[in-house]
C-alpha cells in the first residue's frame, strides 16, 4: 500500500533548483514525484546522513551526484532542505 508524503520547500532549496540547468530541474521533477511515494524509497536509494547533516536524508537526482536532502518532520511530512552536489558539504 503506497504512502504519499506530503513535501515542504525550504527557500534555500528553491533558490538552487532554478539555478540547475533545465534537464537537472526535470529530472529533478520526475524523482521527487517518485519520491512522494514512501513504496519507491528503496528503488531511489534514499539514505541517511551523518555528520553535519545529521537527522537529514539524501537521494540522487542523476548520476552527475545531484542530491536532494530533506528531513522528516513528521511520518508522512518532510521539508526538502536543498539540492545540490556533493560540494553542499563544504558550505553549511
Amino acid at each position: 500500500e503506497s504512502v504519499m508524503l506530503a513535501l515542504e520547500y525550504m527557500p534555500v532549496f528553491l533558490r538552487r533548483f532554478r539555478k540547475l540547468p533545465l534537464d537537472v530541474q526535470e529530472e529533478a521533477i520526475r524523482k521527487i514525484t517518485i519520491f512522494k511515494d514512501r513504496t519507491n524509497h528503496r528503488m531511489l536509494n534514499v539514505h541517511k546522513l551523518h555528520g553535519r547533516f545529521a537527522g537529514s536524508w539524501a537521494f540522487y537526482v542523476n548520476p552527475k551526484r545531484i542530491r536532494v536532502i530533506f528531513e522528516f518532520i513528521a511520518d508522512n511530512h518532510v521539508i526538502m532542505e536543498t539540492i545540490d552536489d556533493h560540494s553542499v558539504y563544504k558550505r553549511r
